[in-house]
């Protein structure tokens, strides 16, 4: 185990950026990880860590590859981007993308979800209810922001989670892939008589919703039934909520 003394070395300044910045993660392959709950998860399915910063004794067996700095609490608080990082932070190299058939099983598809802690909770609901992906549109927030990492629990490392142009989603659309939508419009099918299986299911932001070209390409409209005295709830929470009676 090698000191990391300086916040102005070469390997703390690599781990603020990575926390910071999408393009360094993308240039680098990397991403960054905060706390004993993620770090336990990532050991449990096979992560490739790159580098380990505690301040504690770690009783886990690591590859002789993965290169662990011990630190004192207030440096590994200043590069972490979260505020508890329970003298933990850790990077993984960015895994490939599996290879989910799209054309079958049921899935959520994610239009400019742009708050980092509502996807990584969708994340995490996704793989509770067992969805064979999150698909999302280029106005998504970062997979592998720090926030979005944490919110997820752990669940970015067994999920399926992959972007999608506007040309991969039409060839899904020419190929019959069903496609819901979920609206408050008056017309909307409550999800409880809905048929959901089997399709790609559309959530957009409390703020914006769907895009016309999403709302325009889905065969079906569904909505939450839920009390007038509410405009409308979370994305996270409706995700959740339809991911829940998907599973039914």
């Amino acid at each position: 185990m090698m000191n990391l003394t300086s916040r102005s070395s070469t390997i703390a300044k690599h781990i603020k950026k990575l926390g910071k910045s999408k393009s360094y993660r993308d240039e680098h392959g990397q991403f960054l990880c905060v706390g004993e709950k993620l770090f336990e998860e990532a050991l449990k399915n096979g992560c490739d860590i790159e580098v380990v910063i505690t301040s504690k004794n770690l009783e886990h067996e690591l590859s002789e590859n993965v290169r662990v700095y011990y630190a004192d609490d207030s440096i590994i608080d200043s590069l972490s981007p979260t505020q508890n990082s329970q003298g933990l932070i850790f990077t993984c190299n960015i895994p490939t993308i599996d290879n989910v058939d799209h054309k079958k099983g049921t899935h959520i598809l994610l239009d400019c979800i742009q708050d980092p802690g509502n996807l990584g909770t969708i994340i995490r609901s996704a793989l509770a209810f067992g969805m064979d992906s999150v698909i999302l549109t280029d106005g998504c927030a970062d997979i592998y922001n720090p926030k979005t990492v944490r919110a997820s629990m752990g669940a970015i490392f067994k999920q399926s989670v992959v972007y999608m142009t506007r040309d991969e989603i039409d060839e899904l659309k020419s190929l019959g892939v069903r496609f819901i939508v979920a609206s408050n419009e008056a017309d909307s099918v409550d999800i409880s008589k809905a048929r959901l299986n089997d399709s790609i299911i559309v959530l957009g932001s409390e703020g914006q919703g769907v895009s016309d070209y999403l709302t325009d390409l889905c065969d079906d409209m569904i909505k939450i039934p839920i009390s007038p005295d509410v405009e409308s709830i979370n994305v996270s929470t409706a995700a959740s909520i339809i991911m829940w009676e998907t599973s039914k």
